[in-house]
């Protein structure tokens, strides 16, 4: 309708003037008319001249005072000529209106207000705001130091008005003709085809917006840390086996077989394969021994060591297991300093809360080298967690089964504003290297932390079911911005 009203029109007049007007004498709404008149100009049907109009228009508030009048002449109308009490008038009152009243009625020198007792200046007052507002309403020029002080108020707001001018384009018709889009199978039947005028395509108009791949906040922190062990001159360690046997797990590294974390209430052990059948015998022997009767200075654990727990299968619960098996293979050949790390998926059997979960990643390094001592070991993690970002470092004395001696990491937390453990560390047990193989001034450092806590401080994340698992919103995988670490 407003398509054929516009065409229609021009047929016979040179130009719309005003699309506000046209809209008004054609009935139809100002908005349908402009959508049609730029649809129109973008096939060259019309030609179409911007319109701008600006004009003052009152706001909610002042729309009030234009109807009831401004807040001083009210408080000037009720204060009577003998005049009031100060709290009498103020029960009187709107507060909004009374506190604006009280400043601009004593700006104007209407009234003047002791510390209990408001009384007139003057008899009359005339109330210029609200000759000015309906002045506004009705179109009324108004000067503008007028103009300036009712915007100070917020009485009035600027109104922008757009509209066109219109007249006849280069490919101006009565009809518009639909430009075909696409070439049917109908058109090549009926041979109508030749007729048909095709929509030109636009080569510079872009597409739907391609979905790509986002990676997840845990990778990106992951792969940060992953850099920074490469820069130190690090190897990856094979981590690929999350099903591992109770000796590389646990034995291997002199944890007992009465320890409890080899319970099933903290460890998930496999009912199929529920055994292993490839253990290196020899060195199983040695293990036995030294669990039973000790050696190398040490005095063992003094019990009845037991082949059936040692071949249980379970997901293993640290990447120490690997460390455990690259160590024994780096013992096989002549031996050659290593620094090993690995990033990885562990698994215990643990109740699932906002800091835990049954399955997480654990972070490990460590370094094998002749006569290494525990300032060796200070200084690897000084250096490694400043490139993390964290330089205030303190250790704590600590006991594991496998290190010794053992130290937790603690950094200073600049947000929560105190000393918070990041990891745990120390050097491994000869007990646990000699029966290897590795020679006996090889000393090895090594340390380890969640991947998954850093994460979540990094990301400003409190529940760690918002960051792993799968109850993460996709959302934060795309809103997560890059992560930089202190490199």
């Amino acid at each position: 309708m407003a398509e054929d009203a516009i065409l229609g029109f021009l047929q016979n007049k040179d130009e719309i003037p005003n699309s506000e007007n046209f809209a008004l004498d054609f009935g139809v709404g100002h908005d349908e008319i402009v959508n049609v008149i730029r649809s129109l100009h973008g096939f060259r049907l019309v030609d179409a001249q911007d319109i701008r109009r600006e004009r003052w228009v009152l706001t909610e508030e002042g729309k009030t005072y234009a109807a009831v009048g401004s807040p001083e002449f009210q408080l000037f109308s009720a204060v009577p000529p003998e005049g009031i009490a100060r709290e009498e008038l103020q029960k009187k009152m709107d507060p909004a209106v009374y506190k604006i009243g009280c400043q601009q009625a004593i700006k104007n020198k209407w009234v003047e207000m002791a510390k209990t007792h408001v009384s007139r200046k003057v008899q009359h007052a005339n109330d210029r705001v609200k000759d000015l507002l309906l002045r506004i309403q009705d179109g009324e020029a108004v000067n503008q130091e007028d103009i300036d002080a009712l915007k100070r108020r917020k009485l009035i707001i600027q109104q922008v008005w757009k509209g066109f001018s219109v007249k006849k384009g280069p490919n101006y018709a009565l009809k518009r003709k639909r430009a075909a889009t696409d070439l049917t199978r109908e058109n090549l039947q009926r041979g109508d085809w030749k007729e048909l005028e095709f929509k030109e395509y636009n080569f510079g108009a872009k597409g739907q917006p391609v979905e790509g791949g986002h990676l997840h906040p845990l990778l990106k922190v992951r792969r940060q840390i992953q850099m920074i062990f490469l820069y130190m001159g690090f190897e990856e360690m094979p981590t690929n086996n999350f099903v591992e046997s109770s000796f590389w797990n646990f034995d291997a590294l002199f944890q007992p077989q009465q320890h409890p974390a080899r319970d099933s209430h903290d460890t998930f052990f496999l009912k199929v394969p529920s055994t292993t059948k490839m253990l290196p015998e020899d060195y199983v022997e040695r293990v036995k021994e030294i669990h039973e009767s000790g050696g190398y200075q040490s005095r063992g654990y003094g019990y009845d060591w037991k082949r059936e727990e040692a071949n249980k299968n379970l997901l293993r619960t640290h990447t120490t297991a690997v460390s455990s098996r690259m160590l024994y293979a780096l013992a096989q050949k002549p031996f050659i300093p290593k620094k090993y790390y690995s990033i990885d998926r562990v698994f215990r059997n643990e109740a699932v809360d906002r800091t835990h979960l049954a399955e997480f990643h654990q972070i490990e390094g460590l370094i094998c080298d002749r006569g290494l001592t525990l300032g060796d070991l200070i200084g690897v993690l000084q250096d490694f967690f400043s490139r993390l970002g964290m330089s205030k470092l303190r250790f704590k004395p600590a006991y594991n089964p496998y290190t010794e001696p053992s130290m937790e990491i603690f950094s200073y937390h600049e947000g929560f504003k105190k000393w918070v453990e990041i990891g745990n560390s120390g050097m491994f047990r000869p007990e646990m290297l000699l029966p290897m193989g590795l020679p006996e001034d090889v000393r090895v450092i090594a340390w380890g932390l969640s991947l998954e806590r850093p994460a979540m401080i990094l990301n400003g994340i409190d529940n760690i079911r918002d960051l792993f698992g799968p109850k993460v919103d996709l959302g934060l995988i795309k809103r997560n911005p890059i992560c930089r670490l202190g490199l």
